[in-house]
């Protein structure tokens, strides 16, 4: 290595259409070096040229006649090695002339003598040049997509060799002129022939945009990106960026579809694509078309796996560490795994969790993937009014892709996931693009989604070992086809009780741990956080409660960051109102004194139970009925049966309608109710109003009533006897039927109520007016004559209006 080092020879290192010029920082790739040629690069004594080939690019070997006679001699800066050669950044120093080449030991020796530039422009001249090329240079960039980021280097550069060296990468400039530019010494003739060239580019693209306006929109587009990509393609390659000639093939989808496990049939159907592949051409307008569904074959997961087992201690613990209550729930789900544990070929489980909003259903799909070992992927339906959401497109048509069961598929990269359906009942049923929610009936029925077939696949699809949880707020608009396959898991709001721990134990650890705040620096004392649920939330869920507590907690931390506070900041329950604003939420109260005609009744909401009041007054007039407070027609339906079986009996002449108008009112006026279970606290009112007796107004009422005078079983028990606790209500009126409810009612609501079952009208009335009404069959017994139908009653604990007797 020694005898070359010295001041008369230099090391030639071949380069081929690159642009040269002395006093340049740039980057170099240099191909097919041999070792002993490549030791030198990295050695700091050894004097390198770079000289620029004329022929036998490719060629290993080259001879003396292969070098044109001017080069640049340089010192490597970095240096990074390939598969293909060396990628070096260095600093181009001086341009020589080559007097003599001879080989030794497979390296080219070069004698040479250095030649300057000719300084023939003065700075300004100079400095005129560069602000004329870089005027061109932005004309032209402004003609493409992205190539404002390379006007701005451009714009970085003052030294017209560097600007040269730096644009000439871009442009089509044949090799012979590449090299001329380096072998002239002036600066001015130098300057003058890259203008030419660079104004003959921007000639070349004026007139090619030019041509392709007169193209159809569509071919016009074709052409533009295919240009595109044939100049990106080649300034890629010349800086080296882009793939490397040979350096990544294409993937090999032959052996990638031999290992991933594919059923026969769609095995086959992947090699025929395959072959479909091999033929076509990159340009071809299908190849795209075709790589993409292959893509998408090969990379679903389609070997089956094996079935984990399941610790249901594990399962248990994990649950109750995550979510608070909901015993009934974790219950049902323990049984769930269970039954999978010991039936292992039972096919994929589809769960339907139903509730309120914020009751944490979602967060139970991902707790059950937890506790499963499983992959967890979530989908939301909701809004989603196209059939192909969920089966996909056919690929005839342009941009089609697989539905979304399909990606969720792929996206977990196993067969068997948790996938959670949220919002399945707020799917757009029906319409011009077909019903989305028949398209779930096929992955929802354990006998048929073994064979689901996405449109885009048009291939079966196994989704038996997939564990489905689907989330909804109501069942009212599931279609019954489909709420027939999932086994449906109610959840109920939460108490207040529930809702403290809840807030105390998982939301304000997290809401702290988000915000960045240590849980020293915000304290909030239990009977605080007790009024933030009581008095600035209104949800059956604890949603509204973490952003209330989020709203804290960035008030929080506004004052650590401002020094604002010395210690922790603390906040008192006098402080709510400052922070929060005003209460957000108010509830009925029980009244002190309901008069004659109002009766409590007990409702349900979204957002939990409240009590409502039914109020009735009569006046003069001909026997109208009038009903307000935007009542849906079931529940006007109800008031006309209440009507019409205390018509039926009450004694003949104790009330006379015929001259008397009701009017019949549940506040608030705005609010819509409907549903039938305000049946006996519309027949108490009236029976009220007509006997003037007074109802407790600490007691409230729920059911539903018929003509003969049963009371009929109602839903939403425990949200009602909520509410009742809540509004300080003492005795709750329940249907018969409903007692088996009770038991998902907590104790610390039972312990606050008395809870008094009835079965008919009679039993009401008797509980509410304490009037002994007899049973219907003794009514019709006795319709011989009004005397023994007055007789019926029990004279001392009836207490009729003495104007109407």
């Amino acid at each position: 290595m020694k005898n070359y080092l010295n001041n008369q020879l230099g090391i030639v290192f071949p380069v081929s259409y690159k642009v040269l010029l002395p006093n340049v920082v740039t980057s170099i790739h240099m191909e097919l070096l041999d070792d002993g040629l490549a030791e030198y690069l990295e050695n700091e004594e050894a004097v390198k040229i770079a000289l620029p080939l004329k022929q036998n690019f490719g060629k290993t070997r080259k001879a003396e006649e292969d070098f044109y006679r001017t080069g640049v001699t340089f010192e490597v800066i970095s240096l990074e090695r390939g598969e293909k050669g060396v990628r070096l950044s260095v600093k181009l120093l001086d341009r020589v002339e080559i007097k003599e080449l001879h080989e030794e030991d497979d390296i080219m020796l070069a004698s040479y003598e250095i030649s300057p530039d000719h300084k023939d422009l003065d700075e300004k001249n100079k400095m005129e040049m560069v602000g004329y090329i870089k005027k061109v240079s932005g004309e032209i960039s402004s003609r493409f997509t992205g190539g404002e980021q390379y006007q701005k280097i451009v714009e970085g550069f003052d030294d017209l060799n560097s600007l040269i060296v730096y644009l000439s990468q871009f442009l089509q400039i044949p090799a012979i002129e590449r090299y001329e530019l380096l072998e002239m010494q002036s600066e001015k003739e130098r300057g003058l022939r890259f203008l030419d060239h660079l104004l003959k580019n921007k000639e070349m693209i004026q007139f090619q945009m030019e041509i392709s306006e007169k193209f159809s929109e569509r071919t016009n587009r074709y052409y533009r990106e295919t240009v595109l990509r044939e100049q990106l393609k080649a300034i890629q390659e010349e800086l080296n960026e882009g793939k490397e000639q040979g350096g990544k093939k294409e993937p090999d989808y032959l052996s990638r579809i031999e290992e991933a496990g594919m059923p026969p049939e769609v095995k086959e159907a992947a090699l025929e694509e395959y072959n479909k592949l091999d033929d076509q051409g990159p340009n071809k307008m299908d190849y795209n078309v075709i790589k993409n569904y292959l893509e998408l074959l090969i990379s679903l997961p389609w070997k089956k796996e094996e079935a984990k087992a399941v610790d249901l201690e594990e399962a248990r613990r994990i649950l109750d560490q995550q979510h608070h209550g909901l015993q009934k729930v974790k219950d049902r789900i323990i049984q769930h795994l269970a039954v999978m544990q010991l039936n292992k070929k039972k096919k994929g489980s589809i769960l339907l969790l139903v509730g309120p909003p914020g009751t944490g259903k979602t967060s139970l799909g991902k707790s059950i993937a937890e506790a499963l070992g499983r992959e967890y992927t979530r989908l939301s339906l909701g809004g989603v009014r196209d059939e192909s959401e969920i089966r996909g497109h056919r690929r005839t048509y342009v941009g089609a892709m697989p539905g979304r069961i399909i990606q969720s598929i792929k996206k977990a990269g196993h067969t068997n996931p948790v996938m959670v359906l949220d919002e399945v009942d707020k799917l757009m049923s029906g319409g011009f693009h077909g019903d989305p929610s028949s398209a779930l009936l096929e992955v929802l029925d354990p006998e048929q989604n073994s064979t689901f077939t996405d449109h885009y696949m048009d291939l079966p699809y196994d989704l038996s070992d997939v564990f489905f949880i689907a989330t909804a707020n109501s069942l009212e608009s599931i279609p019954a086809p489909l709420l027939d396959r999932m086994e449906v898991i109610p959840i109920s709001s939460y108490t207040i009780e529930e809702k403290f721990h809840i807030g105390k134990d998982h939301l304000l650890p997290a809401v702290l741990e988000d915000h960045g705040i240590e849980t020293d620096q915000l304290i909030l004392e239990d009977d605080v956080l007790k009024k933030i649920i009581s008095d600035y939330t209104l949800e059956a869920g604890v949603r509204g409660l973490k952003k209330q507590l989020a709203t804290l907690a960035r008030i929080a931390g506004e004052r650590i960051v401002s020094k604002k506070s010395d210690g922790p900041f603390t906040i008192k329950k006098e402080d709510l109102e400052e922070l929060l604003g005003r209460k957000v939420s108010r509830h009925e109260k029980a009244q002190n004194d309901n008069p004659p005609g109002v009766v409590t009744g007990l409702a349900w909401t979204p957002v939990g139970g409240e009590i409502l009041f039914i109020e009735a007054t009569d006046m003069p007039g001909n026997g109208n009925v009038i009903l307000t407070g935007k009542l849906g027609d079931v529940m006007k339906e109800s008031a006309r049966i209440s009507l019409s079986l205390l018509k039926s009996r009450l004694p003949m002449n104790t009330f006379n309608f015929k001259e008397k108008d009701l009017h019949i009112h549940v506040p608030s006026g705005a609010v819509p109710k409907d549903g039938p279970s305000a049946g006996i606290a519309l027949f108490t009112a009236l029976a009220s109003l007509v006997t003037g007796h007074k109802v407790d107004s600490k007691l409230a009422m729920t059911g539903e009533i018929t003509l003969r005078g049963a009371v009929l079983p109602i839903g939403g028990l425990k949200e009602k006897l909520l509410g009742a606790q809540r509004a300080g209500i003492k005795t709750v009126l329940i249907p018969k039927d409903n007692l088996v409810d009770l038991n998902d009612v907590p104790d610390e609501v039972k312990k606050d109520l008395t809870v008094i079952a009835v079965e008919t009208v009679e039993d009401v009335l008797k509980e509410t007016l304490g009037i002994s009404l007899p049973r219907l069959e003794q009514v019709l017994m006795q319709k011989e004559g009004s005397g023994r139908l007055l007789e019926a009653f029990d004279s001392g604990k009836t207490n009729l209006r003495r104007e109407v007797i």
